[in-house]
């Protein structure tokens, strides 16, 4: 999305200057030739959209220094250069201290204008970033807070603010990676309890005999390796709220004892000898059907209508595609700070071919990208060339991708069929997979898993829902093997807010 720079100039011939260095930098020029008339803008509708004021000092009427002191009043903060053809010291204090950010003389130079703009638009979109990631922390993130403007999200918001206003237990649905934790946390933010303990848990990630402990504690001395007293997931969050993520992957006999803590608001730990009451609000959330489940008898239907009293529907990433400009805006912000890049923006085109893809992976999927992208980029804006995985799936799109590393086919092992290497065959060649090691033993499970995984990534480009389909186990089933398996997971190891 472009920028939005409001100019506040009464000189029509240095305005038209200035309106035509915005366009050739790459950002939307809004004008106004009085004091007055910037301030109107500001409050106006549009208002919201400016980033950045470019302000001449003297002016008649309103002057620049008098703006300033009303423009917080109007619209809060927001970055502003100042102009003068008068550069004497008295007045730099004097423009400063009224809350100007930066300062030039006419006349302007274009690029000093420009790196001024720039640096100053990447300050204010990473102090939002740290507001925004306080108030994470905090439990304080409301869905002011979310990218979230697409009339796809609008009843999304809608309903988690009335969810927000009471303790009714609420199940967020949608695909994985469409950003359900993050409406969890902004539900939570916009609750009576904004400010306590966010608890957030993922029952996919949790191996099979530690989900009771991890949920409700345990004793010390209860079973074996419990040398010391456990808190359990639903005390930490007690007086706060419990965000059960992938809920639809806990053990039957687990869904039992959660039905149970949600019923009579109390936990048993393993190993106690009385039950503990726990204060929680629960919210949980799934990417899957879990009325086939019920049907098919894997998941308890008294426990799916406990959780699904308030069902919130998040819609994957293709049907909000207005919500893209803002989101990669706001990952090239974030990414570009963390890796000590100078990107600070993305091409038109890139940006139109970004909104043409289908984004199967989401939200998750749509970071990586950048960020993807921002480690390939050369320059300081982001082009094509920097997502050549999307080009290479966007019709009329087309970037070389670079080979990848072919697996080479091992040497037989030993003389008879018994003792020769598994292969696969793909396009004609064998990609080899040894069965035995070079001493003619059998290799260890594990070992031809992690092999086969790692061929499958190379194979189909890192989209891991492709991978978890042609291999027939579930995402999040892939997930746990990656991370048991050693298995660098690159492109689905960071998540999205």
């Amino acid at each position: 999305m472009t920028a939005r720079v409001l100019i506040v100039e009464d000189d029509p011939a240095q305005r038209r200057i200035l309106e035509e260095m915005m366009k050739r930098f790459g950002f939307e020029a809004v004008s106004a030739d009085s004091g007055a008339k910037g301030l109107d803008i500001l409050a106006g509708t549009t208002g919201g959209q400016i980033e950045l004021v470019i302000l001449d000092l003297m002016m008649p009427g309103m002057d620049g220094l008098e703006f300033l002191e009303r423009m917080n009043s109007v619209r809060g903060h927001i970055p502003v250069i100042v102009q003068t053809a008068q550069g004497s010291i008295e007045t730099v204090i004097k423009a400063m201290r009224a809350g100007a950010d930066d300062f030039v003389v006419k006349p302007i130079s274009p690029e000093r204008l420009r790196v001024s703009v720039q640096n100053l638009l990447k300050v204010n979109a990473l102090t939002e970033e740290v507001k925004r990631l306080n108030k994470k922390v905090g439990g304080a993130l409301t869905f002011d807070d979310l990218i979230a403007s697409s009339a796809g999200m609008a009843g999304v918001i809608r309903l988690g603010r009335r969810g927000a206003q009471s303790n009714i237990p609420i199940l967020i649905e949608g695909q994985s990676g469409v950003g359900k934790e993050i409406i969890a946390r902004a539900i939570h933010g916009e609750s009576e309890r904004r400010g306590r303990n966010f608890v957030a848990v993922n029952c996919g990630a949790i191996p099979e005999n530690l989900v009771e402990s991890i949920l409700f504690g345990h004793e010390k001395g209860s079973f074996t390796g419990a040398t010391a007293k456990h808190i359990g997931k639903f005390q930490e969050a007690d007086g706060g709220t419990l965000f059960l993520d992938e809920v639809a992957e806990l053990p039957l006999d687990m869904q039992v004892k959660l039905l149970r803590a949600i019923q009579e608001g109390e936990i048993d730990p393993v190993g106690s000898r009385k039950p503990t009451k726990v204060n929680i609000r629960l919210i949980s959330a799934t990417n899957r059907n879990m009325i086939e489940m019920v049907k098919a008898g894997e998941f308890r239907e008294d426990l799916y209508y406990r959780l699904n009293v308030f069902p919130v529907m998040v819609p994957p990433l293709k049907d909000r595609k207005d919500d893209i400009p803002a989101l990669v805006n706001h990952f090239i912000t974030r990414f570009a700070a963390e890796e000590g890049r100078k990107v600070h923006g993305i091409e038109p085109k890139a940006l139109a071919m970004l909104q043409l893809y289908s984004w199967p992976g989401n939200v998750r999927q749509l970071e990586n990208t950048v960020f993807r992208a921002i480690v390939l980029c050369e320059g300081d804006t982001l082009e094509i060339q920097d997502f050549p995985q999307i080009a290479s799936l966007v019709e009329g799109y087309e970037v070389k991708i670079p080979e990848l590393p072919a697996i080479p086919a091992p040497a037989p092992v030993g003389a008879g069929p018994s003792r020769s290497t598994g292969s696969v065959i793909s396009d004609g060649m064998a990609i080899g997979i040894p069965a035995v090691t070079d001493g003619g033993h059998i290799r260890k499970l594990e070992e031809i898993e992690a092999d086969m995984i790692r061929l499958a990534l190379h194979r189909y480009r890192g989209q891991m829902s492709e991978v978890a389909r042609k291999l027939g186990i579930g995402r999040s089933t892939l997930y746990r093997k990656m991370r048991d398996l050693g298995l660098d997971d690159d492109e689905n190891g960071r998540s999205t807010a």
